[in-house]
């Protein structure tokens, strides 16, 4: 009896979770759908699989790339992206490794500043940031990469942090000893072995960074266009939309975020389980 009842309720479960990964994919497969239809079928029809009437093949994704310049905003998001991830990794583990090691005052107030950072919502400092970005001349494409810095320090501090409490500092006394200064210890011991932490906050920090929208076109505008800001411009006069190059455009923009995510998914539980839990 009580094997039945344990049954029934991991099918309830199933059922649950099953449901719950077709509401998060449902939209992802609508608009994969619709990019391979003629743009006037698409607010007709967006429910609809294409038909030998709606269906124009790989013609969205021609015109698309053509309107926006695809290749170009792709070559700035990933710049963008893979220099403000270098950043932040290197940065916020050595800052994080510095305020649990060096045990004063001034670095306990470190912590909580940069973790009562992760509190504080991004509209009530935007105006102010994009003011002092611009009288420091930070609106531009390497600018904006120390500006995401900033906004991405507070939760990669809090999880390097967590993960170094958990390495034994005699590891780094013993390579002190054989004669390796400080910064020594930390590239050759300590920060090897912060790799998983460190692919999870890559990983993280990837994910926003690529997506993101509001941030460069609050700093660098029509300047420097990125996917999301160059996808923006397929919006014409009064109103309207080329809704079957955007469909395509939008397909080609998650497309290598979700790869990137399959591949190293795994990685993001360790990391966070490693970083929350340890010491």
């Amino acid at each position: 009896m009580q094997r039945s009842s344990t049954t029934n309720k991991d099918r309830l479960v199933t059922l649950f979770l099953l449901v719950l990964t077709v509401s998060f994919l449902s939209p992802i497969f609508i608009v994969l759908m619709n990019s391979f239809k003629g743009k006037f079928f698409i607010s007709d029809t967006p429910f609809v699989f294409p038909t030998d009437k709606t269906y124009v093949g790989l013609d969205n994704y021609v015109a698309g790339i053509a309107k926006i310049k695809f290749f170009n905003a792709f070559g700035m998001s990933l710049f963008i992206t893979v220099c403000s991830v270098l950043v932040i990794v290197l940065f916020t583990s050595m800052t994080a490794w510095y305020i649990i090691r060096v045990k004063t005052k001034f670095t306990k107030t470190m912590y909580y500043v940069f973790v009562s950072s992760m509190i504080v919502p991004f509209q009530m400092v935007m105006f102010t940031m994009t003011k002092v970005a611009n009288v420091l001349h930070l609106d531009n494409p390497v600018g904006l990469v120390f500006i995401y810095l900033g906004f991405g320090a507070g939760l990669s501090v809090f999880l390097f942090a967590g993960f170094v409490k958990s390495i034994p500092i005699e590891i780094e006394e013993a390579v002190m000893i054989d004669g390796c200064n400080p910064i020594q210890s930390f590239f050759k011991v300590v920060f090897p072995i912060l790799k998983p932490v460190a692919i999870t906050v890559a990983i993280l920090n990837v994910m926003w960074v690529w997506n993101d929208y509001l941030l460069p076109l609050l700093i660098i505008g029509s300047d420097y266009k990125t996917i999301p800001l160059a996808i923006q411009y397929l919006k014409g006069g009064y109103g309207s939309i080329d809704m079957g190059a955007m469909m395509a455009m939008l397909v080609l923009a998650i497309l290598p975020i979700v790869i990137f995510y399959l591949i190293c998914q795994k990685y993001i539980i360790e990391g966070v389980v490693a970083g929350a839990v340890k010491g």
